[in-house]
């Protein structure tokens, strides 16, 4: 019988495709991936190896080095679990989810810029009516007063458009982070009203460090770099027939804008958290001091989707 050997072997090693210096590995493993079917799968894999061979001729890296970098890749697996997720704090501190973000949500046509979802977006969060309270514990800090109205960038107001907020504590904590608070606190979802208006009562928020007991934490002491993030609040804005927009507004206040660890401060995303010193809040009959916060959202036509959450 005719073995496998004998059948493949050429008349010369010659015209074998294989490696000869450090240029050919790359035509190698291009040509092996040539045969993928699916068109968008084969033209990210051939830019990715191109652009990470590139990487490797232009760093020059040692054994030593290399195997370090494996060993971080490994590392950010090993410190994923239900309440941390690793990877997606590595992309945000390299600035690639920012990165990403920007690319796909143009403000040419008016729309409100997006920013990260982060990793500690939550699915499930309660539903409120407006008007209410998100804080469901004795959180110290000062009471924050938001509203808003969401419009589609026609200018139409958007009745009945679904506002998902998430933020940290003014400890700077997030609730699967903070034993000490009840499960999805400071998170809620609500509808808009008639004139697309939402409104709701929070505590200010904290600026906080990501992170820093496993391999990103590493890496940010190793170039020196602060791991905080300046206080701010997540939204997810959403109507059927727009696209869903994803982002964040940040305190004016902050001293940290411009060195945010996420690279996640969009110029337009900064908002006014103005405090009042007398007199009574919008809604509730709270008395001052507190803050307010007036932000409105636009989005644009499209469909409607939603995040997959990157934690339990």
């Amino acid at each position: 019988m005719e073995t496998m050997q004998s059948r493949s072997t050429p008349q010369s090693i010659e015209d074998l495709a294989l490696i000869d210096d450090e240029w050919s590995v790359t035509d190698v493993v291009r040509r092996a991936m040539e045969g993928t079917e699916n068109p968008r799968l084969r033209t990210v894999m051939a830019a990715l190896v191109r652009h990470l061979h590139e990487f490797l001729r232009e760093v020059r890296p040692t054994d030593e080095e290399f195997e370090l970098g494996l060993e971080f890749i490994a590392a950010l697996g090993h410190a994923t679990h239900a309440t941390n997720n690793e990877v997606v704090l590595a992309a945000d501190v390299l600035g690639l989810s920012t990165l990403v973000t920007t690319m796909n949500n143009s403000t040419a046509g008016g729309r409100t810029p997006g920013a990260l979802l982060g990793p500690f977006y939550r699915a499930n969060a309660p539903r409120y009516q407006c008007g209410d309270c998100v804080v469901q514990d004795d959180a110290p800090g000062l009471p924050l007063f938001v509203s808003g109205t969401v419009r589609a960038t026609d200018g139409t107001p958007l009745r009945g458009a679904t506002v998902e907020v998430w933020q940290a504590s003014p400890v700077g904590l997030y609730d699967n982070q903070d034993p000490n608070q009840p499960d999805r606190n400071l998170r809620g979802l609500f509808q808009t009203d008639a004139e697309g208006g939402y409104h709701f009562r929070t505590v200010r928020p904290a600026g906080y460090p990501v992170p820093t007991n496993g391999p990103v934490g590493e890496l940010l002491a190793a170039q020196f770099r602060h791991p905080y993030r300046p206080a701010h609040i997540h939204f997810i804005v959403a109507a059927p027939g727009y696209r869903t927009l994803v982002t964040q507004v940040f305190a004016d206040d902050s001293d940290i804008l411009e060195t945010d660890v996420t690279f996640g401060v969009h110029r337009q995303l900064v908002g006014r958290f103005q405090q009042v010193e007398a007199g009574r809040s919008p809604w509730g009959d709270i008395p001052a001091p507190f803050y307010t916060l007036a932000f409105d959202f636009t989005l644009e036509p499209g469909v409607q989707t939603f995040p997959r959450p990157p934690i339990d």
